[in-house]
């Protein structure tokens, strides 16, 4: 049995490289209207991506003039020049090479203060800039599922804490608990009032996921007050969410709105994945395999989040 530990462990451990390289990032096109007809834009493509950069095509009444582009943080970015015989309202941006991990969310800023906001992907790679004023900040919304079901520690740390509630009324705070800590370090983050070293952030998410295998190894149950732990290690993973959204950048002029979109897609996506997890275990647990979920589940987020600590540590380090 401990050779069949030390496997999955080690698997673990060495899977958790494929999964940190193919990092969830979406691109960003931002385009600011400087005046009639002329527009200045800046593509930020994440560098860690699989293949070639992806290429954007404007409308044809649009003439781009493009400069090198240099690294900032986790992005390429590239600044474009565009020059129109008429308005980009009523016509469409399109984008080739997107990878099925990389969305792209777009940023239109017109002259007389209307904002559009949108998402391109693989699977809808053009969008439809409207004519009329854009109410709500929806693409961020879009943009917070994406994140949280290609977050793969966040969701690692949920499952994780699945395994050790017990009763229905203690999975509710627990969760609550989780969706309100995460949210309240998320908006203060996004906001400016604490901010904090997303290396740093990474590396102690990293370590919930091996603290939840620990407790998952010893076969427990928080039969008091899991929400608090929750909770706690909640306020860790909205810093995290919130190092996403800042690589990013936010629409200033709508940013409550934008966080709200945001955190909301966060949630959603959470509430998704909840489900297929409590029913992984219970079907696990009528096939008489409760004791092998347990063990296979400590040993899985112990391999992962002890390669990612390390690496994350690494990356703060050097």
């Amino acid at each position: 049995m401990n050779l069949k530990k030390e496997l999955i462990f080690l698997l673990s451990f060495f899977m958790a490289s494929h999964i940190s390289s193919h990092e969830f990032n979406p691109a960003h096109l931002i385009i600011t209207e400087e005046n009639n007809f002329s527009y200045e834009a800046i593509w930020m493509y994440p560098i860690k991506t699989i293949g070639a950069r992806a290429s954007l095509s404007f409308p044809e009444s649009c003439e781009s003039l493009s400069e090198e582009p240099y690294r900032k943080g986790k992005y390429s970015v590239e600044n474009i020049k565009l020059i129109c015989d008429l308005s980009i309202k009523g016509k469409t941006i399109g984008v080739s090479g997107l990878s099925v991990l990389n969305d792209a969310l777009v940023t239109i800023n017109f002259l007389e203060g209307n904002r559009f906001e949108g998402l391109m992907n693989l699977k809808v790679p053009v969008i439809n800039i409207p004519a009329d004023e854009q109410v709500f900040p929806t693409g961020y919304f879009f943009l917070g599922i994406d994140h949280l079901l290609g977050g793969v520690d966040h969701l690692l740390f949920v499952l994780g804490l699945l395994f050790l509630v017990f009763g229905w009324t203690n999975l509710l705070k627990t969760i609550t608990a989780f969706t309100l800590a995460h949210s309240i370090t998320l908006g203060l983050s996004v906001l400016n009032i604490i901010r904090l070293p997303t290396g740093s952030i990474e590396a102690l998410i990293a370590l919930t996921i091996i603290y939840l295998a620990f407790e998952i190894g010893e076969e427990s149950k928080y039969k008091k007050a899991p929400w608090m732990m929750a909770f706690g290690f909640g306020l860790l993973h909205g810093f995290g969410f919130a190092g996403a959204l800042s690589e990013i950048g936010i629409a200033n002029e709508q940013l409550l709105l934008s966080l709200l979109f945001f955190n909301i897609g966060i949630e959603i996506g959470q509430l998704i994945m909840i489900p297929i997890f409590l029913f992984g275990i219970w079907f696990l647990s009528k096939i008489k395999l409760k004791k092998v979920s347990y063990v296979a589940a400590s040993y899985l987020l112990g391999g992962v989040g002890s390669f990612w600590f390390i690496e994350r540590v690494i990356g703060i380090v050097s």
